[in-house]
């Protein structure tokens, strides 16, 4: 199945904490990174979760936010700090790539307004921020 969704990570399930309506999945990336998803329960359960499954957690580029300051206690799940590897500025949107420790690469689309307030380029030092209801879980 081909996706349009630019953030596609493989993973293995480290727990699995299911509630009424929705489902709290934590998931370790190959390359070390602890990643929170929330989903309802009844995907969850479709999906036959379990600790040590392996899957894909899917991450659209245009929900990935960017920081350059350090960042506080935040209600934000998936805190991920990382290095700009590439930069290209459209006319409106600007696309990062941001390096992650262990090397994976995540997709971040914002305004370019945004990333020149940024002063966004290679080798900047940068946390991505992605709320755990904007993370999705995939199963072969």
């Amino acid at each position: 199945m081909k996706l349009s969704i630019r953030n596609r990570f493989d993973a293995t399930v480290e727990s699995v904490a299911i509630g009424p309506a929705m489902t709290a999945i934590h998931a370790r990336l190959t390359g070390g990174q602890l990643i929170t998803a929330a989903i309802t329960s009844e995907a969850a359960v479709d999906l036959q979760l379990q600790p040590h499954s392996a899957v894909q957690v899917l991450i659209k580029s245009t929900e990935v936010s960017v920081s350059v300051d350090p960042v506080g206690r935040v209600s934000v799940r998936n805190v991920l700090p990382g290095t700009v590897v590439a930069v290209d500025h459209g006319e409106i949107m600007s696309t990062l790539k941001v390096g992650l420790p262990g090397g994976d690469v995540l997709t971040a689309v914002i305004t370019k307004e945004s990333a020149q307030e940024l002063a966004l380029d290679v080798g900047v030092a940068v946390t991505a921020l992605v709320k755990s209801t904007d993370v999705a879980i995939g199963v072969a």
